[in-house]
């Protein structure tokens, strides 16, 4: 049995072997028969591997390239967000800015005496004094020159421009020559009336000789009809040329406003226009230069304009306005003006208007006065300052003059030490005086100016206030206060039940006895505050108090 295993086994390690042999023989001799045989690769074409390119995905690369462009625009609007946001506290770490200074302006208590116009005493130039003297003379002569002056012009040469040798040989011919130069005088208009009739001339004869310098009456005739109405005309030459130079040390402060709008043709093209108006520099508080001007001019402006003194301009926007006076104050960067123009410019001084000597005093007229001509003079004086407009919430007193202007004229009235003693504003004049240049009293509306410069809204109720008389509160048995005389619609006041009739007799906790009294608590009252408002509102049998809760715009 152990026989037959080994044997069969031997035969199977035979046959493994026969047929691993078997199996190198037919792979060399497959080997041997390719190499023999050209042809027999193409049967294994099969195991040959093929590369090939893969095709591109139109949608995932357009994919991509949205994802990619979103992402830029994502990260481009953050990065230009995080620059907005640190580029202002960037630059003032790196460039501090000085703080905008409060505008402030000093109000007036008293009213100014006369003397107080008057330029304030310096030491006065030999030039001055001479120009004293000259307007002196200009005096005498409106009222009639004395014959110790006009002699005394005459003999000094004043006034003629070339020597006359007859003046000296009719004072040198004597008791002959002065009978016929007396003779003479009836002809002469402009001989004194008291040298009619030989007894008058005995009588004055040493009075005359005693006043013109030992001169007789004909001396003094001929001498007169010398004198050429260039110089009786020249010490009013000399006044404009002293207006003039006042205009000129103020008119550095003058600008000129456009309002640039666009607007359609019949075309239906797109077109440019311009509306100017004037104002003036009241203002620098190192960061902006503020300029007061007329709100209506620059209503729909898309870009509004500052032309200066010396032709330059500069872009500027509207930093607050107050809708009654039709006033506002105009902002320019400092940053936007030129050098060599922030050196020729001045700031404008505010006077007073209040002054008991201002009726009848001379002013000049500066600005936009006719409508087409953006730089205007005019001299003038104040005809009346007792017209008092009562507009919402404020009233402000008019000044009239006597310088003829256009119906819609613009500018600033000045005084004679080139100050600012009103604004010009012909829209409250009478259809009788409506070429008669009128202007707001600057005293009035320092408080305004000042509010509106520091970009302050002012507040606003809509209520018209009067004051009552003592005998018409008598007579009718009214309270004291301020008489509500009419109500804007839609005002606050009205929304809140106030009605014409009303007499306001307490605005927060300070008692009203007048019109001036609320209108000076509402000039401290902040826009958008609530303030309580007492009135006395007449009822069946009395008056009645009401309180009432109104919230300012």
């Amino acid at each position: 049995m152990a026989g037959m295993i080994l044997h069969t086994c031997s035969r199977k390690r035979g046959g493994r072997g026969r047929m691993r042999m078997n199996g190198e023989n037919s792979v060399d001799s497959e080997s041997q028969d390719k190499k023999e045989s050209p042809g027999a690769a193409s049967d294994f074409e099969f195991l040959q591997e093929k590369i090939k390119e893969r095709p591109i995905n139109k949608k995932k690369l357009l994919k991509r390239t949205i994802i990619t462009a979103s992402m830029a625009v994502l990260f481009g609007l953050l990065a230009c967000l995080s620059f907005l946001l640190l580029e202002p506290v960037l630059n003032n770490w790196l460039y501090p800015e000085e703080e905008p200074e409060m505008v402030t302006f000093p109000q007036e208590q008293n009213e100014m005496l006369p003397e107080d116009m008057l330029t304030e005493g310096t030491t006065v130039s030999q030039e001055e004094s001479e120009t004293q003297d000259i307007h002196s003379s200009a005096h005498d002569d409106g009222e009639g020159q004395t014959a110790e002056t006009k002699t005394a012009e005459s003999a000094s040469g004043v006034g003629t421009d070339v020597y006359d040798p007859d003046r000296e040989s009719a004072a040198a011919e004597g008791t002959g020559a002065r009978e016929s130069d007396e003779s003479d005088v009836h002809e002469n208009s402009l001989a004194p009336d008291y040298l009619d009739g030989e007894d008058a001339r005995e009588d004055h004869s040493e009075e005359e000789r005693s006043e013109t310098g030992g001169m007789s009456a004909g001396e003094l005739a001929e001498n007169q009809e010398e004198v050429t109405p260039y110089e009786l005309l020249k010490p009013y030459q000399t006044q404009y040329e002293e207006l003039y130079k006042i205009y000129g040390e103020v008119v550095s402060g003058m600008v000129t406003v456009t309002a640039v709008r666009s607007d359609v043709d019949w075309f239906n093209n797109t077109v440019q226009s311009e509306g100017t108006t004037a104002g003036v520099i009241i203002a620098n508080n190192n960061r902006e230069l503020l300029i007061l001007s007329r709100k209506s001019s620059l209503d729909g402006a898309e870009t509004i304009r500052i032309s200066f003194c010396d032709s330059t301009d500069a872009e500027a926007v509207i930093k607050q306005y107050d809708q009654n006076t039709d006033l506002a104050v105009l902002a320019v960067d400092l940053k936007n003006i030129e050098e060599g123009t922030l050196g020729s410019i001045t700031v404008a001084a505010l006077g007073s208007s209040i002054s008991s000597g201002i009726t009848g005093s001379p002013v000049i007229a500066i600005g936009n006065l006719f409508g087409y001509n953006k730089d205007t003079v005019c001299y003038g004086m104040v005809t009346s300052k007792g017209n008092v407009v009562t507009m919402a919430d404020s009233e402000y007193k008019m000044m009239t003059t006597d310088i003829y202007a256009g119906t819609n004229p613009s500018g600033i009235l000045i005084n004679m030490k080139g100050e600012v003693i009103g604004i010009i504003d012909n829209s409250h004049n009478h259809d009788d005086t409506r070429n008669l240049l009128s202007a707001i009293g600057i005293t009035e509306l320092k408080g305004l100016i000042a509010k509106l410069s520091n970009g302050e809204r002012i507040p606003y109720l809509g209520i018209y206030a009067q004051d009552i008389s003592a005998q018409v509160r008598t007579e009718m048995g009214l309270p004291q206060g301020a008489y509500i005389v009419d109500i804007d619609m839609d005002s606050p006041a009205m929304r809140k039940g106030l009605q014409k009739g009303d007499i306001v007799v307490c605005v927060g906790l300070q008692d009203i006895k007048s019109a001036a009294d609320y209108m000076n608590v509402l000039r401290n009252v902040q826009a958008e505050s609530s303030i309580n408002i007492v009135v006395q509102r007449a009822g069946v049998e009395a008056y009645e108090e009401m309180h009432f809760v109104v919230q300012t715009e």
